[in-house]
């Protein structure tokens, strides 16, 4: 079981990400080209100032109305995306595989930021539960995406920490991470593809256009 979780799984997992986010990146240009407004109405100058503006924290009136949540939200994003990739774990079975090696994370901080992920998820879900305006337009389909979202972290803090049984929570973290990958370019995780483009879009129709602010 081990074997396949680790190598063919794996690579399913890649190559269903790598190639649904090519469709869904080209998909989008697709629906661009169809509203006409689009692609005409971007401008590189106010799509990067737009972009760099959001990107940076408490920066907007609106983010400075909800601090806490937007806090836990940057935290939650940054660690969602730096850890897997500069984990040590991760790296040493980058290097094995494809002779590719890079810096990592110490262990310590590592597990700082896995923890900021699942607490910031969980977060978001009691959130989703107490706040009237994210609960009325929340399915269980969000649930289960955040379940998604927070299972390869929990279960390698598991396995790393060997809180329970270590092999079959590698398992379990292995197939998670693969479910994980899967579903980013199939359900709303796939914002992660799009947001620098609606970004750049936004402040293009405001900065262009309207001649204001999208903040």
């Amino acid at each position: 079981m081990y074997e396949f979780v680790r190598g063919p799984l794996v690579w399913i997992a890649f190559i269903v990400f790598v190639g649904g986010s090519i469709l869904k990146l080209f998909w989008m240009y697709l629906e661009a080209r169809r509203e006409k407004s689009v692609l005409p109405t971007l401008s590189f100058k106010y799509g990067l100032r737009s972009l760099i503006h959001w990107m940076i924290p408490l920066s907007s009136r609106n983010q400075r109305l909800h601090p806490v949540v937007t806090l836990v939200s940057y935290l939650f994003h940054v660690c969602l995306l730096v850890t897997p990739l500069f984990i040590l774990g991760h790296a040493v079975l980058w290097e094995e595989s494809w002779g590719i090696s890079w810096w990592s994370l110490p262990d310590d901080l590592a597990d700082v930021m896995t923890l900021m992920v699942v607490f910031g998820g969980l977060f978001f879900v009691f959130r989703r539960i107490i706040a009237p305006e994210v609960r009325n337009v929340t399915t269980w389909r969000d649930y289960l995406m955040l379940l998604v979202v927070i299972a390869p972290f929990l279960t390698g803090y598991l396995a790393h920490q060997q809180l329970l049984p270590y092999k079959p929570m590698l398992i379990i973290h292995i197939i998670t991470g693969a479910l994980w990958l899967i579903a980013i370019p199939f359900t709303w995780l796939s914002h992660m593809l799009w947001f620098v483009f609606t970004r750049a879009y936004m402040g293009s129709e405001f900065g262009a256009v309207r001649k204001a602010r999208d903040w």
